[in-house]
Formats: structure tokens, sequence, C-alpha cells
């Protein structure tokens, strides 16, 4: 059974740092992109970040473009977020999931969520 588990959230000022961890197990990690995506209150989840499987690649919602940085260490099956230079617009609670990208857009791949972890960036 596919297990996420988002850590490293917290409260922070405008113009902090955070490092998120999520670690996977259920499946092949190593096989499949990985992603974060966030959900602020009263609105829908959005795309953040994603990783290919080697971690050579990384695409990047453009609200968090050269601020947020994803990898991921497959030996260890986590993946990472640093978030740098924060806003009160990250607040959000952030999920990891594998993706897959389908259009112009990426999806979470499987429909097991982790509890995610709280991003409160106050101003």
């Amino acid at each position: 059974q596919v297990q996420l588990v988002e850590s490293g959230g917290g409260l922070v000022q405008a113009g902090g740092s955070l490092r998120l961890s999520c670690a996977a197990s259920g499946f092949t990690f190593s096989r499949d992109p990985m992603g974060w995506f966030r959900q602020a209150p009263g609105k829908e989840r959005e795309f953040v970040a994603a990783i290919s499987m080697s971690g050579g690649r990384t695409y990047y919602a453009d609200s968090v473009k050269g601020r947020f940085t994803i990898s991921r260490d497959n030996a260890k099956k986590t993946v990472y977020l640093q978030m740098n230079s924060l806003k009160p617009e990250d607040t959000a609670v952030y999920h990891c999931n594998a993706v897959h990208y389908s259009g112009t857009k990426y999806y979470p791949q499987y429909t097991n969520w982790g509890q995610g972890t709280q991003v409160t960036v106050s101003s």
C-alpha cells in the first residue's frame, strides 16, 4: 500500500526558509517521478514542483520558480522541497505524491495521500 509521510512544515516569517521531506513506501520509488502539491484554505490543490526519476530534471510552478528547489534521494525513498524567500501566499498544507504528466500539467499518480505538512508564513 502506498504511504507518503510529509514533515518539516512550521511557522516562519516572510523571507524565511523551510525544508520539507516526504518519505515514501509501497511503490518502486526510483521508477516514479515525484512532486509536491499544496492546498491553501478555501482553494483547490495546486502543483508546486516535480522531479524526474533520476533527479536530473526539475519543474516548477511559476509562483515558486527561483525560490523553491525540489530534490530526491532514491536510496532513502525520500523527496525534499527546499523553500526560500517564503511569502504569506505560500501558506498551505503541502503534500507529496508520485506524478505523471498529461497535456500541459502534472497530476498526482496515487489516490493515497499523506497527512501533509502545514506551512504558515507570517507577514
